[in-house]
């Protein structure tokens, strides 16, 4: 098999096409909640904190502001993303449980029974 044919099967696999379509989303999703954190959220953080924008927070050269930004963005996309997983999870249908029922044996026939009786009287007449 032919290097180019090899790598057009592996490019049609399923999971190569769900992994790039969930790469597209994730960065469009990633966008979204940037722009939730930055123009919603942080705002009322500051309001409680004193600051309105941690990404002005400096110590010496270092912008520790940027980093607390970028932690706070991190916990809300997890956060997100626990909720659709969680909710996904409890969507998804339950299989179904197969109950087996013992199926009673059927009765004994006639003959079976005179039989079983003709058995119990050999035992009764030897004991």
């Amino acid at each position: 098999m032919g290097l180019v044919s090899e790598f057009k099967d592996f490019i049609a696999k399923g999971n190569v096409l769900d992994l790039a379509v969930g790469v597209i989303i994730g960065a469009a999703f990633g966008k979204i909640v940037t722009s939730l954190t930055d123009d919603v959220i942080m705002p009322v953080v500051g309001i409680f904190l004193g600051h309105t924008d941690f990404s002005t927070i400096m110590l010496g050269p270092m912008k520790i502001g940027l980093f607390i930004n970028a932690v706070i963005n991190f916990a809300i996309i997890a956060f997100i993303i626990f909720l659709i997983v969680k909710g996904a999870n409890s969507i998804k249908k339950k299989p179904v449980e197969v109950v087996e029922v013992a199926a009673t044996p059927p009765p004994p026939t006639t003959d079976q029974q005179l039989l079983m009786e003709i058995r119990d009287a050999l035992r009764a007449g030897r004991a």
